[in-house]
């Protein structure tokens, strides 16, 4: 299952900027960041350096719900950088990461959280 553009959307994705730590294949340095929005398929986040699209990379996911850390195999599916002109957070790169091998339980926490918060009008279109 796999993501096929960032227009058509599979999974109801909600903005919601949880803790998350991207460890990449390569052995260099983690990355520390907050996801900008979250679905059962993967997350966006905001990050400074590029990472090559394709990339496989491990994450661990705060979801800040009192449980364990969410970790699994991730792969970079869409990277888009931000012009040097906007206000927030210019000249960094929006990350596109599909879960590759999300367990079945934290799938189901993910769809939990996600819910509630679409519930609430948190629904990124």
């Amino acid at each position: 299952m796999g993501w096929e553009g960032l227009n058509r959307r599979k999974f109801p994705r909600a903005k919601f900027p949880c803790l998350i730590k991207i460890l990449r294949s390569d052995g260099q340095d983690a990355i520390l960041t907050h996801t900008e929005n979250i679905s059962i398929g993967g997350v966006c986040v905001i990050i400074k350096r590029q990472l090559d699209i394709f990339t496989t990379v491990g994450i661990e996911i705060d979801l800040m719900d009192g449980e364990e850390l969410i970790s699994c195999a991730s792969k970079v599916v869409w990277i888009v950088r931000r012009k040097a002109t906007e206000e927030v957070k210019p000249s960094h790169y929006d990350i596109g990461i599909e879960f590759v091998d999300l367990k079945p339980s934290d799938r189901a926490r993910i769809e939990k959280t996600v819910d509630h918060l679409v519930k609430a009008g948190r629904e990124v279109r």
